[in-house]
């Protein structure tokens, strides 16, 4: 048999070989097989930016898990829209969830609607009730039902601190010297430290808001860089105006403003043991004819190291504005040393009622009137506050130690006489006294100036160094170093020149 006759006998198919299954089903899906899985090297992570993307500059994936929380535990139910934006933060509206309160209004509506259906039957009554509101709302309820439980809904405010686009970035100096705060790490982190920033609004909230003499939005709840709170609003949707924003009806009701304020200013020192660091006319509320104050994030302490520089600058802002509005004010320096005082001279009411706090402001502190004033508030912003004996100086540690001075408080408001005026409610008779004592003090020294172990030559010392360095004196010698510095430039080797040098010597070598 020929080599052709066995090619043909041979059974050929010309049909194309099918595929194995397994390998149509992997050249299927292997674009979705994961093989850096497989590998036992540890791969680097990938960041997407779609996880950190913001709407509105606060809403990004992590705050929507807040807000998400938040609407599953029932503490608000519906989110709205933006009430406002500022620096640190967005306010939107939102209803509270279901309460007790709309529970009560639900199942008085349905045993209602029961009875009216069933009058005849007897056994009605003893039906249990579904107590699963939501249900209710979709399927049983009438519209009118519906109507009235969103009516009875309480509105919240929420507020939601900026985390990724930060603005006001200067929160360290609020925080640090807290006690509250004393063990809050990591305040570089910016997510954390809006996390410090929300849970200090909310404790500060509360405190106020539980002493009950400064009317404040009643805080709900706190989650992370989440702060629900009270709305106050004029009832038509609208958030109630600020102080700024309120229409006037007179030039009484500045007046009453103006008393009202300096009264809460007292009440949240004394009460609430706090200073807002941050008061002006943007963050008061004007809500039903009564002042509120918000936005209390940055208020600290009383024993904070900067708590009385914060409180001069309140004072400052409020007679600033209210200085615009063509009412006469106050002396900064009286109105500081009104809030300090632990107790009022010729003051009959309740150190807690800020009705009595205001009348007593309008009746009995001076108006600022002359140019001696304003160059006394100049000079009293310009002060150096003392707060502990650290500050002291050695003459005016010597004289509280000999019991010359009660408080520091009466160094912080009477110390100098050329820098605070007499004021008619604030006994200065041992301010008088200390002043006679030391006339006689410098007397004696002045007698006795020969010898060595006796007087005060602390006192007659020449203080060195830039600190205690005369105004005229730091002018001159900062116009000396300048004037030396330009002599030196001229004759100073320019650098294109210096870099041709140093390449030549280079090359010599």
């Amino acid at each position: 048999m020929s080599l052709e006759d066995k090619f043909d006998r041979l059974n050929i198919s010309n049909e194309p070989r099918t595929e194995h299954a397994n390998n149509k089903i992997l050249d299927k899906y292997e674009h979705k097989f994961k093989t850096d899985e497989m590998s036992f090297t540890r791969s680097k992570t990938n960041k997407d930016k779609a996880n950190r993307a913001t709407v509105e500059n606060v809403l990004d994936p992590r705050t929507m898990r807040f807000l998400k929380a938040l609407t599953s535990r029932g503490v608000i139910s519906d989110f709205n829209g933006c009430l406002s934006t500022g620096k640190e933060a967005n306010v939107y509206h939102a209803f509270a969830g279901d309460s007790k309160l709309h529970a009560d209004v639900v199942l008085e509506a349905k045993e209602e609607e029961d009875e009216d259906e069933d009058e005849n039957e007897e056994d009605e009554d003893d039906l249990p009730i579904d107590h699963n509101l939501k249900e209710k709302l979709e399927t049983e309820l009438r519209p009118e039902m519906l109507t009235k439980v969103s009516q009875d809904k309480k509105e919240y405010a929420v507020k939601i601190f900026k985390t990724s686009i930060l603005v006001f970035k200067d929160r360290e100096r609020y925080v640090d010297g807290e006690f509250r705060f004393r063990n809050s790490r990591s305040q570089h982190n910016p997510r954390k430290m809006i996390k410090i920033w929300a849970e200090k609004e909310f404790r500060n909230l509360r405190r106020i808001y539980q002493s009950g003499v400064i009317p404040v939005p009643k805080p709900i709840e706190v989650k992370n860089n989440v702060l629900v709170m009270e709305f106050l609003g004029r009832g038509d949707g609208f958030a109630s105006p600020r102080l700024k924003d309120h229409p006037y009806k007179d030039r009484e009701e500045i007046f009453h403003y103006y008393h009202t304020i300096v009264a809460y200013m007292r009440l949240m020192y004394q009460i609430c043991r706090l200073v807002h660091a941050d008061l002006s006319e943007y963050n008061i509320l004007i809500h039903k004819d009564k002042m509120y104050i918000i936005d209390v994030s940055q208020s600290v302490e009383p024993e904070h190291p900067m708590s009385l520089d914060f409180l001069r600058m309140d004072i400052k802002n409020i007679n600033f504005y209210f200085e615009k509005m063509g009412i006469d004010i106050f002396p900064e320096r009286v109105i500081f040393q009104f809030i300090i005082s632990d107790t009022l001279e010729n003051f009959n009411g309740d150190y807690r009622d800020y009705n009595d706090l205001r009348d007593y402001v309008a009746q009995n502190l001076p108006i600022k009137k002359s140019e001696q004033d304003e160059a006394e508030d100049e000079i009293f912003r310009s002060l150096y506050l003392v707060r502990n004996l650290e500050g002291l100086e050695e003459r005016d540690f010597d004289r509280y130690t000999d019991g010359k001075f009660d408080l520091l408080k009466s160094l912080i408001a009477h110390d100098n006489e050329k820098n605070f005026s007499a004021a008619e409610q604030f006994d200065l008779k041992a301010q008088d006294a200390t002043t006679d004592e030391e006339d006689e003090i410098s007397e004696e020294d002045f007698d006795g100036e020969d010898d060595d172990d006796e007087g005060y030559e602390s006192e007659e010392k020449v203080l060195k160094g830039k600190r205690y360095e005369d105004k005229d004196a730091k002018k001159l010698r900062k116009q000396e170093a300048k004037d030396a510095k330009r002599e030196k430039r001229k004759t100073k080797v320019k650098k294109h020149i210096k870099k041709k040098l140093v390449k030549k010597t280079k090359s010599k070598k």
